[in-house]
């Protein structure tokens, strides 16, 4: 996958992938963002088609707002707010993209290769103006950056989420993005009222649910993609999961060799707090 040659800017290279599409791999742990089906592909599924965000932006309301957690090469924020531009007049509510990213540079390389990634054109002006200014705005549609450090920023003040594209890199490489101390800082800024938020994310490992259930958050399955036979979709109310993780998961969990959080190791009191969630009840 990795060849000599690709255009690279500081820790991260350009990819292709087996199927064509072009990908963001980091060159220190090798990992390749959006690595089985594509990114756009991935996002579209995931992100766009599996909470309804067309239909969401067409009832009347607030603004509808995301947390990008992760923002990469921005496919996924991308994405939604390709959704909202091509709703046109039977858009309702303005939608605001607020994104968190530590580095840059996939996003300058995912821009520069405009056959690669097409898909980002029509938001070039968009994200350039979003890297050099933080925001970016136009009728209807607020695209705004956190860059650094997610925590600060997640200790901070937000405007409440309705849906969280929670897509770092995955625990063997990001570990620290994955512990239910963020997780329950992302928790934090999530809608309580109405239909609550959805937290969405590629994986479906058993540590990862452990970690979100712990971290206040009702934990179901998610839409397929690629290679993965499901993700992990979760909530602030049980009744906006479709397929909510019930009672024999919770069996399986209790025979699992994964049964410790993500950054921590399984106490007593951790096996009491995820068997007592009211997820079970």
């Amino acid at each position: 996958m990795s060849e000599e040659g690709n255009p690279r800017d500081g820790d991260f290279e350009l990819v292709t992938l087996r199927n064509g599409s072009r990908a963001v791999r980091h060159l220190g742990h090798g990992e390749v963002m959006h690595p089985s089906v594509g990114p756009w592909k991935e996002a579209l599924g995931l992100y766009v088609e599996q909470p309804r965000l067309g239909e969401r932006l067409s009832r009347e309301g607030p603004p509808l707002v995301i947390h990008d957690v992760g923002l990469g090469a921005a496919t996924n924020a991308v994405a939604a707010l390709t959704c909202a531009r091509e709703l046109g007049a039977a858009r309702r509510r303005t939608l605001e993209v607020i994104s968190f990213e530590v580095d840059l540079a996939p996003l300058r390389l995912a821009l520069a290769d405009a056959a690669g990634f097409p898909f980002l054109q029509p938001f070039r002006e968009a994200a350039e103006t979003l890297m050099r200014d933080g925001v970016w705005e136009e009728a209807g549609l607020r695209w705004r950056l956190h860059l650094g450090d997610a925590v600060p920023h997640l200790d901070g003040a937000l405007p409440v989420a309705d849906l969280v594209f929670f897509d770092p890199f995955s625990p063997a490489s990001n570990p620290d993005m994955w512990t239910e101390a963020v997780l329950a800082r992302v928790r934090r800024h999530c809608r309580e009222d109405g239909e609550g938020a959805l937290l969405l994310t590629y994986s479906a490992a058993t540590p990862t649910r452990v970690t979100l259930l712990l971290a206040g958050f009702f934990v179901g399955a998610g839409a397929a993609t690629g290679t993965k036979g499901e993700t992990t979709v979760a909530s602030t109310r049980l009744e906006s999961l479709a397929s909510p993780l019930g009672t024999r998961w919770l069996e399986r969990w209790t025979r699992s060799s994964s049964r410790a959080p993500h950054g921590a190791t399984l106490t007593p009191d951790i096996e009491a707090r995820v068997r007592a969630h009211p997820q079970w009840r």
